[in-house]
């Protein structure tokens, strides 16, 4: 019974994981480029790209439950309402999109306030003000995602994103460094690239999907027609989990800012442990968003046994994969990070110091991570989406947050209390989201309340 949990958990999270490892690749791409021009290009286009994933990450949490959603009307054989969620998620994708564009192109004098150096506050909004338009493409992308993820039917993904890399690659070649004739941009020239490869992803993703026997159905502008339940239902369902990211992402984006006054190494530091993390973080979230879908059909049948050990099943996954991550976090900490940053210049020997040492605090940070996310998927999968943005308030701001400061700054460890710090926010948010996961299975369980059970939003 559990193998075949785990092969039907893992059957879907495969080629999750493998887009959202080739959709990370395209931010890292970044870092690297970024770490051949300096350590204040690096501290500046890093934290760049954490406000920047901010946004986005709350615009992403507005349209992922189109796939839940999507999900259950596809067991119902509801066609229509599949086509009425889509256009739901396109029009909350295009709403998010438009606000936190303006919000990103109003940051600059905040920054400064924050305590960071003028130059390196200025470096960062140049990045933001290109970066920003690519904001549009990135959430129509993800609402098609969890469109064809809903459906079980994510195979154009993989194939999209690995040539979005390419892409990434070539043009950050191309623009940053001045190629075939073409001035050399530099810095700019990577914030560029990315609204550009967000573009082009988009549109080939589209040209795709429109072109599917299954999907392109589905897409067909004439049968699109606004539904005002089905935004509505996106809206209730996707704003929680909006919620919750943008508690965990604002967490992470806090604790950069915390780090960015001990200095330009620290935070080139931070941002290079940020972007292995969040590579690794890949694994955790194919495989809480497949148990999420399965977690989801097993509470439509009321099979609230297969609901539970679905999601135990899942956790287990998640820290097994975390602990052998862990491996070459202990054996080649210095070559990992020098993948990142040039290890040849001088200047970066701190930076690289501190990001070595920052990747042993990070194997227990990164089981914590897994947990909390997963916690957060199989808890979505039960219809709840209010209880994970109530524990990531607590866990993260109330918990998490005060022991950075105090640990970091009070106590004076800099940046290895602010990530020790995070660690504890992160296990307790863990804690909390499993107890509230086998509570909540728990009450589904009871025969009186199998009538009351409100799978999503209706």
């Amino acid at each position: 019974m559990v193998k075949h949990d785990v092969r039907l958990i893992m059957v879907l999270a495969l080629p999750l994981i493998l887009t959202n490892f080739a959709h990370v690749a395209l931010t890292t791409i970044d870092i690297i480029v970024l770490g051949t021009l300096g350590a204040r290009e690096l501290a500046a286009g890093g934290l760049a790209i954490v406000l920047f994933n901010q946004l986005r990450t709350m615009g992403t949490g507005l349209v992922t439950g189109v796939s839940n959603l999507v999900a259950e009307a596809h067991a119902r054989g509801d066609h229509g309402r599949i086509r009425e969620l889509l256009f739901a998620g396109m029009f909350w994708a295009t709403v998010s999109g438009l606000l936190f564009v303006a919000v990103l192109l109003l940051l600059e004098r905040p920054l400064i306030w924050l305590g960071l150096e003028a130059e390196v506050a200025a470096m960062t909004f140049q990045y933001l003000l290109l970066a920003a338009p690519g904001l549009l493409p990135c959430l129509w992308f993800q609402t098609l995602r969890h469109f064809t993820v809903g459906l079980k039917h994510p195979g154009p993904l993989l194939a999209i994103t690995l040539i979005s890399i390419v892409l990434t690659a070539g043009l950050n070649y191309i623009v940053v460094y001045g190629k075939f004739g073409l001035p050399a941009l530099g810095f700019p020239g990577v914030a560029l690239t990315t609204t550009l490869v967000f573009l082009l992803s988009f549109l080939m993703f589209l040209g795709v999907v429109i072109r599917n026997s299954v999907l392109g159905p589905y897409l067909s502008l004439s049968t699109w027609r606004w539904s005002g339940p089905a935004v509505r239902d996106v809206w209730k369902l996707g704003l929680p989990i909006s919620g919750t990211y943008a508690s965990e992402a604002g967490f992470f984006s806090v604790l950069t800012l915390l780090i960015g006054t001990l200095g330009i190494e620290a935070l080139a530091a931070q941002t290079v442990l940020n972007q292995i993390i969040y590579i690794v973080f890949m694994i955790s979230a194919g495989i809480s968003h497949s148990a999420s879908i399965h977690i989801s059909e097993a509470c439509g049948t009321a099979d609230y046994a297969r609901a539970r050990r679905l999601g135990l099943v899942g956790l287990w996954l998640g820290v097994a994969a975390m602990l052998l991550v862990a491996v070459p976090y202990v054996w080649i900490p210095n070559s990992i990070v020098a993948l990142f940053i040039s290890a040849d210049q001088a200047a970066n020997a701190t930076t690289l110091a501190l990001a070595a040492s920052g990747l042993l605090i990070a194997i227990v940070m990164q089981i914590f991570d897994a947990s909390q996310n997963i916690g957060n998927g199989i808890l979505r999968g039960t219809g709840d989406t209010v209880g994970p943005l109530r524990i990531s308030l607590f866990g993260y701001w109330l918990i998490g947050l005060p022991c950075a400061y105090l640990l970091g700054i009070t106590a004076g460890y800099n940046i290895h209390g602010v990530w020790i710090g995070q660690t504890v926010g992160l296990a307790a948010t863990a804690a909390l989201l499993v107890i509230a996961f086998r509570k909540r299975i728990a009450r589904l369980s009871r025969p009186s309340s199998a009538d009351a059970l409100n799978i999503g939003v209706r």
